[in-house]
């Protein structure tokens, strides 16, 4: 099997095509708490963010996916890996999936073709990913995908009404031991 790629999803770069969606998810205020956001994009900006996005990930220290269906060509979200370490290889990981695809084993398989990429590809040591503690759906995702909880950040999310506390999902290499 390629990587980056199963029977029914794709993980590809982003393309001008994209901008519908970007700006659709990037505007959306519900998602707003669980990133850094605080004002809407503009399209003028996520067409720059689109054309900077070829750039690499050990420059940007980022990398967006987009995830195709394959029957259909159809965009139906992004996973990224953020805060990219090379020296620690560590990287912190997100998904939004456009909610008509939810549910249906789509950001499971996302996430392994993800975790495939990132350990055999790019070696990382470790993943995590930061999740508000009332987001059940995203902490039953990550525990199938083998990640499991290393601790919680007390007050870490201002929500408009006060501040959520965050789960930090880890998961290890299966390349490699927590003690290197």
């Amino acid at each position: 099997m390629a990587l980056l790629k199963n029977e029914r999803i794709t993980l590809r770069a982003l393309e001008p095509e994209d901008l519908a969606l970007l700006y659709r998810l990037e505007n959306d205020t519900s998602l707003w708490t669980v990133g850094n956001t605080l004002a809407p994009y503009s399209q003028y900006v996520l067409r720059q963010y689109i054309a900077e996005s070829h750039r690499d990930i050990y420059e940007l220290k980022q990398l967006r996916l987009v995830i195709e269906v394959n029957e259909t060509g159809k965009a139906i979200g992004l996973i990224d890996l953020f805060d990219f370490d090379p020296h620690h290889r560590r990287s912190g990981t997100g998904i939004l999936l456009d909610p008509d695809y939810q549910g249906g084993g789509i950001a499971t398989e996302t996430l392994s073709l993800l975790m495939e990429y990132a350990f055999s590809f790019l070696k990382l040591h470790q993943l995590y990913a930061h999740i508000p503690i009332e987001n059940k759906p995203s902490h039953a995702l990550y525990a199938r995908c083998g990640f499991t909880v290393a601790g919680k950040l007390v007050g870490w999310l201002a929500d408009g009404d006060g501040f959520q506390d965050v789960l930090v999902m880890q998961l290890f290499s299966p390349n490699s031991s927590k003690d290197l």
